[in-house]
């Protein structure tokens, strides 16, 4: 007779599953809830506590913790001393667990649940039980994933149970019960950067390929599902993501969380090409278009206001992969959905993201930074220049920090009130940033009223210079270099409004 112990929190297809385990021979042991649903079924069933001739106590936090649970799992068959020992002791051994967990995930997302709500929903048992059947893979088969049910019973009914097979669940087991655990971590953790750090993901999709069609990708979420996520974006129409447009997105979401008014950004290769605001969504796009109407095709174009049929019009004209968008009107989709190719997707946009933190891979690691937070804003700003900026220039600068602290540094960015003009990304001296975004804008319908944003200081007085050259009257940057002196002599002597921001904004 073959045993199979079964303890679960999710129910689905369990009662299915046993009855064909118990038509393959086996005999059923069972915990709790678990065993009140298989005995309701008409299934016999035996209860843990006549293996273990203890009963389940302390609210059910001990129940499987004990001897004839776990040596029943760990005992090598090919061992003799192991199978003696059973022997010895009575104990019947189990060839199956089927586990899985307190939902400890769902009871945190829960509003208003308590830590103690939490810390009893932290299971010990199946775990422990999990862990053991997949360390003795070889003789006990693990079962966590409730969607495998169908393969085992399949390959029981054909004897086509091998080591790779038992091999493949055990590692399952140990990803499941890690991805839980680091869960539990992070939920418990006060340190910001702990000395081990735990992140748990969950599978969302494969990709096509990566950046490249001879690199392999696949996306993860975050355990804790965040709403505002490309990943949780609705596609109403188009194929999959590519491992690319699922990048490019997400920096489109990023940017155009910085601004409450009427925005529409666009994005190219994770840079922004154009932006723009206006009084309605037709006027932000013809702003963000006019901003860079060369860098935007092929690109991805997010807005924070529903997609009308006047906007869609204008942008059905041109090759875009995605568009993005709290939602678009009935009229506004039939326009665009005529292309076959182009992605539609929905999301509820929010100006406050709740992922406070941002991973990135390096060779043998992560590093591992806050998100840059820091609003911009005119009281920090500081006036170093004996001009004075105007009201609208200095709307202007609020405008264009909120885009620099987005662009690949070295990162400039030429704008007036409520749009870009030109965009300088990730030249590797600022002066070539400079000269670019500058070439970009001046031919530009308002460049007159332009001024010139920096996410870092300039380490000389030559892009100063140079701006004043080429039409720019004002400009913004951290300052913090040791000759900020010669950028504000030099902004005096052309009589150039120098702002200092107080804040670096890198972006690598």
């Amino acid at each position: 007779m073959t045993r199979a112990l079964l303890s679960v929190s999710d129910k689905n297809g369990l009662v299915p599953f046993a009855q064909k385990l118990v038509e393959l021979g086996y005999e059923l042991v069972s915990t709790g809830g678990t065993h009140k649903v298989l005995e309701a079924a008409g299934l016999n069933v035996i209860a843990i506590d006549d293996v273990t001739d203890f009963p389940e106590m302390l609210d059910g936090r001990v129940k499987t913790l004990h001897p004839r649970v776990h040596a029943g799992l760990l005992a090598r068959r090919d061992v003799p001393e192991h199978m003696a020992t059973l022997a010895e002791f009575n104990i019947t051994p189990i060839d199956m667990v089927v586990v899985n967990l307190y939902p400890f995930k769902e009871t945190i997302q829960k509003s208003g649940v308590t830590e103690a709500e939490a810390i009893e929903n932290i299971d010990i048992g199946g775990p422990s039980m999990l862990r053991s059947a997949a360390k003795n893979f070889a003789s006990v088969l693990p079962i966590v994933d409730p969607t495998d049910y169908g393969v085992v019973i399949e390959k029981l009914q054909t004897n086509q149970v091998d080591q790779a097979f038992r091999k493949s669940l055990a590692a399952k087991v140990f990803q499941h019960t890690a991805a839980y655990d680091a869960l539990i971590a992070d939920y418990l953790t006060v340190s910001e950067f702990p000395t081990n750090l735990t992140l748990p993901y969950e599978k969302f999709d494969d990709m096509r390929y990566g950046e490249n069609p001879h690199q392999k990708a696949t996306a993860y979420t975050t355990a804790l599902s965040e709403s505002y996520s490309v990943l949780n974006a609705e596609i109403l129409h188009g194929k999959q993501l590519s491992y690319n447009n699922i990048r490019d997105t997400d920096a489109a979401l990023r940017i155009i969380a910085e601004f409450e008014e009427t925005t529409v950004v666009t994005v190219k290769h994770m840079n922004p090409a154009g932006i723009g605001q206006g009084e309605n969504l037709e006027e932000a796009w013809d702003k963000a278009f006019a901003a860079d109407d060369i860098s935007i095709f092929g690109g991805i174009v997010a807005l924070n206001r529903q997609v009308d049929a006047v906007t869609a019009k204008k942008m059905h004209s041109i090759f875009l992969e995605i568009i993005i968008a709290p939602s678009f009107t009935p009229e506004a989709f039939e326009i665009l959905s005529a292309k076959k190719n182009l992605r539609l997707l929905t999301l509820p946009f929010t100006n406050t993201i709740s992922q406070n933190l941002e991973v990135t891979s390096v060779l043998g690691g992560v590093v591992i930074q806050e998100r840059d937070l820091i609003g911009e804003s005119e009281a920090n700003f500081e006036v170093v220049s004996k001009a004075q900026p105007t009201a609208q220039q200095l709307r202007a600068m609020v405008f264009a920090q909120k885009v620099v602290k987005h662009v690949k540094s070295n990162a400039i960015v030429v704008a007036r009130d409520g749009q870009t003009l030109g965009v300088g990304a990730g030249q590797p001296n600022r002066i070539d940033s400079v000269v670019y975004a500058i070439q970009k804008a001046a031919n530009k319908t308002g460049y007159s009223e332009a001024v010139l944003a920096s996410d870092a200081f300039f380490p000389m007085d030559d892009s100063v210079a140079y701006a004043a050259a080429n039409g720019i009257k004002a400009i913004v940057e951290p300052g913090g270099s040791i000759k900020d002196k010669d950028s504000i002599a030099k902004a005096d002597e052309l009589g150039v409004v120098l702002v200092f921001s107080g804040t670096r904004h890198f972006k690598h």
